[in-house]
């Protein structure tokens, strides 16, 4: 009989080329000429307030406080002041340190909920258990629940912690203004990302043909095997996708990492929001540490943009 992994080679050589026909049938439509004309149009439009941004971090305050950024063509006068000032500035953290805390909180806010969604969507998917529909749509129900409903008693339960018995949980998570324990806003973004990671990789795992996890359990393998060696590597084009607008919903974040991140632990967007000083006298700043908050962003973008396609059209061959 075949092996789990030369099953798994083949089930991925087979949805490849189903996904590759769907792609190609999908980037055929996406390459018309009024689909070409539509694109263009909006990325200018996105595009423009961003250049308009990049060109007012470079000009002087004086220049940022009088006249808008468009007046650079007919006066053009460049600085590299906002910069050094932003990244010397001390707004409760220095901005080098605030961006190690954004990386500190995105990578393990991104990674332990994709690992726990990917577990519970192969079980949903692949193990029949009692009341697996009915669970299934409590998860997809939880996204509609508004994060600001949930603060109180997240607080509350890090602040007095839950006792199971003797056992006090999450007691030791009150951290002050200048522990260094990243827990709390860890655990806060799993739980904010579960239903959401849990309802898309649910759809992509359960799209892999019945064929191959039933020929793999006929070989013996269990459901450890049989995910790491054939669910895992099929679904990893939606995980990726998924990482990368996890990782950028965490970057991005500042609700939460307010509460749960605040003192020495704050992230780039806390101090790009405590950067405009008293009376926000030094709002002209913000022009410059944003293109520094955005850098990072840019690079997981990029780096796995090839992801998105095919991250969004899982699921959408059933086998």
């Amino acid at each position: 009989m075949m092996s789990a992994t030369a099953i798994g080679t083949a089930g991925a050589k087979t949805l490849s080329s189903t996904s590759s026909g769907t792609i190609k049938r999908t980037r055929q439509k996406l390459g018309s000429r009024s689909a070409t004309i539509a694109a263009i149009v909006i990325a200018a439009v996105w595009t423009i307030p961003t250049f308009g941004l990049l060109l007012t971090s470079f000009r002087p305050a004086s220049d940022i406080m009088t006249t808008g950024w468009w007046t650079v063509f007919t006066h053009p006068s460049f600085t590299l002041s906002n910069y050094t000032q932003t990244l010397t500035l001390n707004a409760g953290v220095k901005v080098i340190q605030a961006v190690v805390n954004s990386l500190t909180i995105t990578l393990p806010a991104t990674v332990i909920p994709l690992a726990i969604a990917s577990l519970a969507a192969y079980a949903l998917s692949w193990i029949d258990f009692k009341g697996r529909d009915f669970l299934y749509i409590g998860i997809f129900a939880l996204q509609i629940v508004p994060i600001q409903m949930v603060l109180v008693p997240l607080l509350t339960m890090y602040s007095s912690g839950v006792h199971i018995g003797d056992i006090a949980l999450f007691s030791g998570l009150n951290a002050g203004a200048g522990n260094t324990s990243f827990a709390r806003v860890w655990i806060s973004h799993t739980i904010f990302a579960m239903p959401l990671a849990v309802f898309i990789l649910t759809n992509s795992i359960s799209s892999i043909p019945h064929d191959l996890i039933e020929a793999a359990n006929m070989d013996g393998a269990g459901h450890g095997q049989i995910f790491l060696r054939i669910v895992l590597p099929l679904a990893m084009p939606a995980i990726a996708a998924q990482a990368i607008f996890q990782f950028l919903w965490v970057w991005n974040d500042l609700l939460v990492a307010t509460i749960f991140a605040s003192g020495l632990n704050a992230p780039i967007n806390e101090v790009l929001n405590n950067m405009q000083g008293n009376y926000n006298q030094q709002w002209y700043l913000l022009s410059a540490g944003t293109f520094i908050a955005i850098i990072v962003p840019l690079i997981v973008f990029f780096a796995l943009q090839r992801f998105f396609v095919r991250g969004l059209l899982a699921g959408a061959t059933k086998g």
